[in-house]
């Protein structure tokens, strides 16, 4: 073996969690997927680079908690499992971090295969489809560009003309303009991890250790 490829074979390609877990991110196993360490890691990750208003982080899990209800207003008929979707529809960044989209686009391909490899096993953790369904990504992707339009506006700084440039001109949701609807701003890290436990549980998704036997030893 060449001095590179044992160089390259000896890297560390996992991440070692709160809760003991070592989640591999080139394969990772549903097995080592907690609810836990990703309401921990959510609320520690923070949505536009950090560059918002407030004494805290606006956190990908207070964007998360957002998501889900502006889903359940477009779609007021949406599943337990849709909400669960669209609520760690990011959840993959409790390992990877927020990337804002301009970055995103420079690092390319090998970023979106790592994210999508993360999905996947969070999914199949929370009992979900792999890939879900086409109409439930296209739902998912509407609340989180209507998201991401208010955090412009409200936290991020962003002009009205600028962030419907960016992110669409997202309209009333449910005959309410969008400004009646949601005043947001960032909550400590404490706060919105209990918050995203919480509605993660009354959504259904188990918070208790997943059975290890099958995992081997960590």
């Amino acid at each position: 073996m060449s001095g590179r490829k044992a160089a390259a074979n000896s890297q560390r390609a996992w991440q070692r969690m709160l809760s003991g877990r070592r989640l591999d991110l080139l394969d990772p196993s549903p097995l080592d997927v907690e609810v836990a360490d990703i309401a921990h890691g959510l609320a520690r990750v923070a949505r536009w680079n950090g560059q918002t208003v407030g004494d805290h982080a606006y956190s990908v899990a207070q964007h998360s908690l957002l998501v889900e209800d502006i889903v359940g207003r477009l779609e007021p008929q949406a599943g337990m499992q849709l909400r669960l979707a669209a609520l760690f529809h990011d959840a993959p960044e409790y390992v990877i971090g927020d990337m804002i989209s301009p970055f995103k686009a420079v690092i390319g391909d090998n970023y979106k295969a790592v994210e999508s490899r993360l999905q996947q096993a969070i999914h199949i953790r929370l009992s979900l489809p792999g890939t879900l369904p086409a109409d439930w990504k296209k739902l998912i992707k509407r609340a989180d560009q209507v998201a991401a339009f208010l955090e412009a506006t409200q936290l991020a700084g962003f002009e009205r003309a600028d962030a419907e440039r960016y992110f669409g001109r997202p309209g009333p949701i449910g005959g309410a303009h969008l400004e009646d609807l949601f005043r947001l701003s960032p909550d400590a890290a404490q706060q919105a991890q209990s918050q995203f436990l919480s509605r993660a549980s009354e959504l259904g998704a188990d918070a208790e250790p997943v059975e290890m036997a099958k995992a081997g030893a960590q």
